[in-house]
């Protein structure tokens, strides 16, 4: 069984409180420890999860995880560091011009997500196209027990107050056509993610997603020029 490095949470949350060059260089070791138990687990998380996604077969852990540095060139938050470790996976790792599985792992925040975040305006044109031709195959999906056991439903974030345009206020999806982004998520404790158990509780969670990923990528593969990444 792969575990995460003993000392990923307390490396973290001490770089939450030391967000500098300095502190991190002095520390680097261990982030890089932890780096490579992080890529060990995204290895058993591919093997495991290529059983019931076929497109997994050839993805390599070290596309999957993101850089601890932050893209400081846009915000006013200048912190050099990220304060939690992100592994996204897809048949191309974390770039995907599609949906795909998300694994977030940070001191009392750790979760297992899934699905599109925020997508362009025109890949949102493609989803909400797909779910008002095939509403009742996504609802069977969302409503599944495999589903239900680890998501309430979908995650909400900055959901429209109005209908989008093109569609009326009493459309049978309407509720789900006012997402911006197509994502669910399950928290993971923080007595899971320091466990044994934490691969095949992922993996379980990925498992049920699945279907809704399929349902996703039916809409967004259909044109692969239009590419998104997470981030």
């Amino acid at each position: 069984m792969v575990t995460l490095p003993a000392d990923t949470f307390r490396f973290l949350s001490q770089l939450k409180k030391n967000n500098n060059r300095k502190w991190f260089e002095t520390n680097r070791s261990r982030y890089l420890r932890i780096r490579e138990g992080v890529l060990q687990l995204t290895a058993v998380l591919l093997e495991r999860m290529k059983t019931f996604d076929p497109s997994l077969t050839h993805t390599r852990p070290e596309s999957c995880l993101f850089r601890i540095h932050r893209d400081i060139r846009f915000t006013n938050d200048k912190s050099p560091f990220k304060t939690h470790i992100g592994v996204a996976i897809s048949s191309k790792g974390k770039n995907f011009p599609g949906a795909g599985y998300y694994l977030h792992l940070e001191p009392g925040n750790s979760f297992a997500a899934g699905g599109c975040w925020f997508p362009d305006a025109h890949q949102l044109y493609q989803i909400r196209q797909e779910i008002d031709y095939n509403y009742r195959d996504f609802i069977q999906i969302l409503q599944s027990p495999s589903f239900r056991s680890f998501f309430t439903g979908l995650d909400d974030d900055h959901k429209l107050t109005r209908p989008p345009k093109g569609y009326a206020a009493d459309h049978e999806a309407i509720e789900l056509l006012k997402l911006k982004s197509f994502t669910c998520s399950a928290p993971l404790p923080q007595s899971l993610v320091t466990s044994p158990q934490l691969a095949r509780r992922v993996t379980q969670v990925f498992a049920a997603m699945y279907p809704f990923i399929q349902f996703l990528n039916a809409a967004l593969l259909e044109d692969d020029s239009d590419k998104i990444s997470f981030s």
